[in-house]
């Protein structure tokens, strides 16, 4: 999997999951079910469920357990979306419709903003810990991908 498409996996997961925590989840739940569905009902149905499951699994913890938790499902949702993108080249445009629409409402909420394509950058914040993330995923998949956990340092890769 290119660089690019990778990235935009991990930026996805990441707006899922900060979305599980918004007013935008139900927005966001049935989205991304539509995206993992691929125009089979019974799909979606089967993803709702997970989705649903995720976000319970955060709703019950708080401070490092919740950290914990939301790093487990962030990297759960990396790999099924990736999974996804893998098997299904075409559904890039939509996720990158999603990370745009859920990256952004997370943004608002104070929590995170992604961008995927060109030179962009965001901010990720988690409490009192401020990182600035910038991606660059190049379309030719070029280019390179900063990545930070929360209350950790970026790091190229």
């Amino acid at each position: 999997m290119s660089e690019a498409l990778a990235a935009l996996a991990a930026a996805g997961g990441t707006a899922l999951v900060e979305a599980m925590t918004t007013d935008a989840w139900t927005s966001a739940k049935q989205s991304f079910a539509r995206l993992l569905g691929r125009g089979k009902p019974e799909r979606q149905e089967v993803a709702e469920r997970r989705l649903e499951r995720a976000r319970q699994e955060l709703a019950g913890t708080t401070g490092a357990e919740l950290e914990r938790a939301r790093t487990k499902q962030e990297a759960a949702w990396r790999l099924r979306l990736s999974d996804l993108l893998e098997d299904d080249p075409a559904a890039e445009a939509e996720l990158r419709v999603l990370v745009a629409t859920f990256g952004t409402s997370a943004s608002a909420s104070g929590e995170r903003s992604f961008s995927i394509g060109g030179d962009n950058s965001g901010i990720a914040s988690s409490g009192d810990n401020a990182t600035n993330v910038q991606m660059r995923a190049e379309a030719s998949g070029q280019g390179r991908v900063y990545q930070a956990g929360r209350d950790q340092t970026i790091n190229e890769r």
